[in-house]
């Protein structure tokens, strides 16, 4: 009678493994296409982002039997199986992806400062160059690139960021070349204005505020204490008409400052649900048509703008350089004559650097630019016009 009960714990991990590997077979099956649905809900801003590495799989490889004589279980999973996993892995990478750098790259009160990048602004000596040469040239603004991303639209821009930068993110659109300089206004501006909004609202949804400032906006002193502490969305302007809260003034989308709560995160899907009722136009156009929306004014959104005495561009400079904090070149058609006035630019604010502080306090100072970008009247003009039409 001795012989059974010393062959049963033989026998009882053997069918416990076995009943145990058919249980997790049968968990996956049901599981995974759930898990494929919520991955794709969750990270649908970022399913068509281009080259990151899949997370490896999971391989269960077979094993020969135990030195006791016992059989172990081999769990090979069905092609059809792994199938899945690469697919769920492809989306978690991305996901996670981003995660990680917005976390890495992130103040104590989870703030970040984004811009976006292509092949075009990233060649050598083209605008990021400018664009981080300013940070490490500006008043307290050096230290502020530990909480930049840089988000790139193709691959060229990716391999120019991660040769300058440590915090880069891919975020490419299958079927569409955002690398080449898109004219203003053009079907491929608009797209990637566009993709570019819907970014920034799954940043907010994941509990980030962020700084987001355009590549051709040069960075003189640090913003923060120029900024609202009521206001949950603050955006710059082309025209700024004297008061922070009056809707008249024309604003600017290529540098803001949005706190993450539930009235900015709705405001953002509504401004990008706004597109397919003003068609051909360009975020900043339809911002400043919605902003009047009875809608923006019911979810609660505090709108701040930013006055161009601190944030000002070609289209209506800062006049003091003592107060400046950034300077973007708006108003200004042609990458050619971006980059001209840029330096130009440059020049002026590192020779303002250079004086002694009784000559920084001359009225006289004062930029050099627009010089190729002489539009400003007729393109603050044109954007009352646009804002009244639309």
């Amino acid at each position: 009678m001795s012989a059974p009960s010393a062959a049963r714990p033989r026998g009882l991990p053997r069918l416990a493994l076995r009943r145990a590997a058919a249980a997790l077979l049968l968990a996956t099956l049901v599981a995974l296409p759930f898990a494929v649905l919520y991955r794709a809900a969750v990270s649908r801003s970022l399913q068509d982002s281009w080259g990151w590495d899949s997370l490896p799989s999971i391989v269960a490889s077979e094993e020969e039997e135990g030195a006791d004589g016992d059989d172990v279980v081999s769990m090979a999973i069905p092609p059809s199986i792994n199938a899945f996993h690469f697919a769920i892995s492809a989306l978690d990478s991305e996901d996670l992806k981003l995660e990680r750098v917005l976390n890495k790259a992130s103040m104590g009160d989870n703030t970040v400062i984004l811009t976006t990048l292509n092949a075009a602004w990233a060649s050598p000596g083209s605008v990021i160059d400018l664009f981080m040469d300013s940070f490490h040239s500006g008043v307290r603004t050096s230290s502020l690139l530990k909480h930049l991303v840089i988000v790139t639209f193709d691959s060229e821009a990716y391999k120019h960021c991660v040769k300058i930068h440590p915090y880069c993110f891919a975020l490419g659109t299958e079927g569409v070349d955002f690398s080449e300089e898109k004219r203003f206004l053009t079907s491929g501006y608009l797209e990637m204005m566009w993709k570019r909004l819907d970014f920034l609202r799954l940043v907010l949804e994941k509990g980030y505020n962020f700084i987001f400032t355009d590549a051709d906006i040069m960075w003189f002193r640090n913003p923060f204490p120029h900024f609202y502490p009521d206001g949950d969305f603050q955006i710059a302007c082309d025209h700024y008409v004297g008061n922070e809260s009056d809707l008249r003034n024309i604003a600017n989308g290529g540098f803001s400052y949005v706190k993450s709560n539930e009235r900015s995160i709705e405001f953002y899907s509504f401004w990008y649900s706004s597109r397919l009722r003003y068609p051909g136009y360009h975020d900043q156009d339809v911002f400043n048509a919605i902003k009047h929306d009875p809608y923006v004014a019911d979810i609660g959104l505090k709108i701040k703008f930013l006055s161009t005495a601190y944030f000002g561009g070609f289209c209506e400079p800062s006049r003091d350089l003592n107060k400046v904090c950034t300077m973007h070149a708006n108003c200004c058609i042609g990458l050619r004559s971006k980059i001209h006035d840029l330096r130009i630019m440059m020049e002026d604010w590192k020779i303002y650097l250079s004086l002694p502080p009784h000559l920084k306090q001359l009225q006289a100072l004062a930029w050099r630019v627009p010089q190729n970008c002489r539009y400003g009247i007729s393109f603050v003009i044109t954007s009352i016009k646009d804002e009244n039409e639309v």
